[in-house]
């Protein structure tokens, strides 16, 4: 009776992250591949994934686009991020997010309007150097959006409005005073945005200091609702320079009204 033959091997799948192979194995490698470590391959599937879920839905993003653009392979992907896209899409907004939260630290000299444009300047930066990450950040809508999701992004914000208060001097803020905050971050959040969508046509620092102007006439029209708001922006008032962004744009109003105009 002949012998049965042996059945045939599967073809072996090449492990990108695997050891080379044994010493003295001097079989040909991908022009160009170069090892990663694990937490060097880990962030680059979060930087690719990020590219991709920026510039297109990501409901329309598979994780076989991913595995394409960071040249591995599926199984790799799911090695890493074993929940699959929701995963991958989730650490993808928090490594942006918590980057974005880092450049909301108001410090150094100045005025505290200078010292806000400072912190516009560190947000413009992220943004200009990280466009694809924060559009993947803050534009909502998604169908891959979960409460997780949407925690991250809300976690930015809450940060953003505690080191503003922090900024100005306020450890309790009342509902209009943090109603203002609230509603002046969500003009910078929409403005950077609009700023990419519209291929940065106007340059940086005039954008930055628009916004600060935009907080300084927030915050008078809310003084006139709020004693807290108006006491807060008293404070912030007194220590600004003659010359100062608040000053100058006083006297734009100044300006635009009729002659014999109060002031």
């Amino acid at each position: 009776m002949a012998a049965r033959s042996a059945p045939a091997r599967p073809p072996r799948v090449p492990d990108p992250d695997a050891a080379d192979g044994p010493p003295g194995d001097d079989r040909p490698r991908r022009p160009g591949y170069r090892r990663l470590s694990v937490e060097q391959r880990r962030e680059q599937l979060i930087e690719v994934a990020l590219e991709l879920f920026s510039s297109r839905p990501p409901e329309e993003v598979g994780l076989d686009d991913v595995a394409r653009a960071a040249g591995a392979s599926r199984p790799l992907v799911y090695r890493y991020f074993a929940g699959g896209k929701q995963q991958l899409y989730e650490a993808a907004l928090r490594s942006a997010a918590e980057e974005l939260a880092a450049r909301f630290r108001v410090g150094g000299p100045g005025t505290p309007t200078e010292q806000l444009a400072g912190v516009l300047d560190g947000y413009f930066a992220f943004v200009a150097e990280h466009a694809a990450g924060y559009g993947a950040l803050l534009r909502g809508g998604s169908v891959v959006e979960t409460a997780r999701t949407s925690a991250i992004v809300d976690e930015v914000r809450r940060v953003a409005l505690r080191r503003t208060l922090r900024h100005l001097g306020v450890r309790a803020a009342g509902p209009r005073l943090t109603l203002l905050v609230r509603s002046w971050i969500s003009v910078v959040e929409a403005s950077a945005l609009t700023w990419l969508d519209e291929g940065r046509q106007i340059p940086a620092d005039s954008l930055r200091d628009w916004l600060v102007d935009e907080f300084l006439a927030m915050s008078a029209a809310t003084a006139m609702h709020d004693p807290q708001t108006a006491q807060v922006l008293g404070g912030l008032l007194a220590l600004e320079r003659p010359d100062g962004p608040a000053a100058r744009l006083a006297e734009r109003l100044r300006g635009m009204l009729p002659a014999g105009g109060a002031a």
